[in-house]
């Protein structure tokens, strides 16, 4: 079955109804890497009739918001698998040409803050249908959240696009609850779902912020929110709910659902998905897409807990995993595929190496308020065991028609302490380069990121190196950085020039910081207060500040050496300029 996304697709189908209609920002692709595929499966598997409008006209009569009809339960909203802010503009807020999930790679197919205008736009047409948002773009503006790119504090979502429901993180579990309780009767102001969010009349919490307008006068309160909120979705279970005043009423969040069982995230990834666009694509090529059509998602969550990264708050710090079972049956899949040409693109993950890793004691965890597993050290009661993870590298490797499996999702590299996992992983799921993200070299910068330090980066670098060499390869690691993070200062990016000139790298894979909607980076930059710790931190806020600290990843570009030397004799930090230059 394909969704119908039009009128005459839906009569084809012999349908005189739909149960859930749901737009997306994105193009519509029946695949378990997009999430509106995940929904629209999801929703299926419980009986109902999904209906699709991707990427939907907002600026003509609205057609395509008309088309589909009233659904029998309730209008779903998606931004898409991308935060549609992150999605259009850079960190120096420009218009960004391309859209890899938009058909030919396409920019200007969804309206920026999508949620929000969608959401409008049936409310106006729709006033008493029933409708739920979320998505990355909705669940990280669930409370009252720093926009970059207005540059102001802005109350939750459900405050501006008036929606019924939030749906926060994976919206498997809440989904299926909802439609349930729906198919059961209960009417939709009645029903009673985990890991949602509502605008109600102010009630009783658990866990009271300071509100809205409190947070509006105070970056102290606004910074004391999240140490709160970050806190409590770092539990390994919650029954708490988190209430935060805004006007009269109040946003109301429900405690998450527990983490997934492997059955349950087999069953997920396992659902019937075609793994194609939809057929209203054909003879159009979708970036996103030829990306990732042969790659295999192993887990979901991290225990990373980078400052800067939405992960953790969106999937969770926890591991769910998938069998090996499963994932050699879904390579099994793609293997029969007709264009299918031997090698599996990514075997990974949010961060690929974290298949099956938890806590040696799990009541232990139950009990941890570490927001991450990593930082400052490795926890002592995290089992850093990566027998599994080989076996299903090694199943896949074993299978008819399987070349070769990649590593193509990025590597936590302080946790490959184990040599045997190093090797397999370096001569035999590499394509030619690997990629690691030491975010930084400074310790001062990479502890605010809540990263290791550069000396556990140039520990794998010569791992890397030695085991290539062992084996005849000449293949290259990939390291990503970040400038303008909150605490980095132009002595910072110099020393960073230095060390990575010292270590032979030409930079190519960097970016300037963005703030996104609640990671801890976003309310350092936005408040100037670590949010745990309360004390000061300095930000680069000007664009010309940040533009000086990423001149000195291209130290050795001309334009780029032209603005450090500059910078440097401005500043009188002739000591750098030797070093970066001799």
């Amino acid at each position: 079955m394909i969704f119908p996304t039009t009128k005459k697709e839906m009569e084809a189908l012999g349908w005189d109804y739909v149960d859930v209609v749901l737009f997306s920002g994105d193009a519509f692709v029946d695949h378990p890497s997009f999430g509106a595929a995940v929904v629209a499966r999801v929703l299926e598997a419980e009986g109902l009739r999904v209906a699709v409008v991707p990427q939907p006209g907002w600026r003509d009569d609205l057609r395509d918001f008309k088309k589909m009809g009233v659904p029998r339960l309730f209008f779903a909203i998606s931004g898409g698998s991308m935060d549609s802010m992150v999605n259009h503009y850079t960190a120096a807020r420009r218009l960004r040409s391309t859209d890899a999930y938009t058909p030919e790679g396409r920019a200007g197919a969804r309206p920026d803050r999508a949620v929000t205008v969608y959401s409008r736009i049936l409310k106006q047409l729709y006033p008493d249908v029933p409708l739920v948002i979320g998505g990355i773009e909705a669940s990280q503006r669930r409370f009252t959240h720093y926009d970059y790119w207005s540059d102001s504090l802005m109350p939750s979502i459900l405050v501006d696009s008036q929606a019924d429901l939030l749906i926060y993180g994976m919206g498997e579990k809440p989904l299926q609850s909802l439609a349930r309780q729906l198919l059961e009767g209960i009417p939709f102001e009645q029903t009673q779902v985990r890991q949602t969010v509502r605008l109600t009349a102010p009630q009783k919490v658990d866990i009271l912020l300071h509100s809205h307008e409190e947070c509006l006068k105070s970056k102290y309160k606004q910074a004391e929110n999240f140490g709160k909120f970050e806190r409590e979705t770092n539990r390994r279970h919650s029954d708490f709910r988190i209430g935060q005043a805004v006007g009269q009423r109040m946003v109301v969040s429900e405690p998450p659902f527990d983490l997934l069982t492997t059955e349950e995230l087999d069953a997920i990834y396992e659902l019937p998905y075609t793994r194609r666009p939809h057929p209203r694509y054909k003879g159009k090529t979708i970036p996103a897409f030829e990306m990732i059509k042969h790659s295999v998602t192993l887990h979901r969550g991290c225990f990373g807990g980078c400052s800067y990264c939405t992960i953790s708050a969106h999937q969770g710090k926890f591991i769910a995993s998938r069998s090996k079972a499963s994932v050699v049956r879904e390579v099994q899949r793609i293997a029969a595929e007709p264009d299918f040409k031997g090698y599996i693109s990514d075997l990974g993950g949010p961060s690929a190496n974290m298949y099956r890793i938890e806590g040696k004691d799990l009541d232990k965890c139950a009990k941890c308020p570490r927001p991450s597993c990593l930082h400052p050290a490795i926890c002592p009661n995290l089992n850093t065991d990566f027998g599994p993870l080989l076996e299903v590298y090694r199943a896949v490797d074993a299978l008819p028609g399987i070349k070769k499996s990649f590593v193509g999702s990025g590597i936590r590299y302080d946790l490959v302490v184990d040599d045997e996992y190093a090797r397999e992983l370096i001569t035999k799921h590499v394509s030619g380069r690997l990629k690691v993200a030491p975010e930084h070299t400074e310790d001062t910068v990479l502890n605010l990121m809540r990263k290791p330090s550069f000396e556990c980066f140039e520990r794998f670098a010569r791992q890397f190196d030695r085991i290539n060499r062992e084996a005849g390869l000449n293949q290259q690691l990939i390291p990503y950085f970040i400038s303008s993070h909150p605490g980095c200062t132009i002595d910072d990016m110099a020393s960073l020039a230095v060390k990575t000139k010292r270590m032979h790298f030409k930079l190519e894979q960097v970016q300037d910081f963005t703030p996104t909607p609640m990671t801890l980076s976003t309310e350092m930059y936005y408040t100037g207060f670590h949010p745990l710790t309360l004390q000061r931190v300095y930000c680069a806020h000007k664009p010309e500040d940040k533009q000086l600290q990423r001149h000195f990843f291209f130290w050795y570009m001309p334009e780029s050496k032209k603005q450090i030397v500059q910078t440097l004799k401005r500043l009188g930090k002739l000591q750098w300029l030797k070093r970066v230059y001799s």
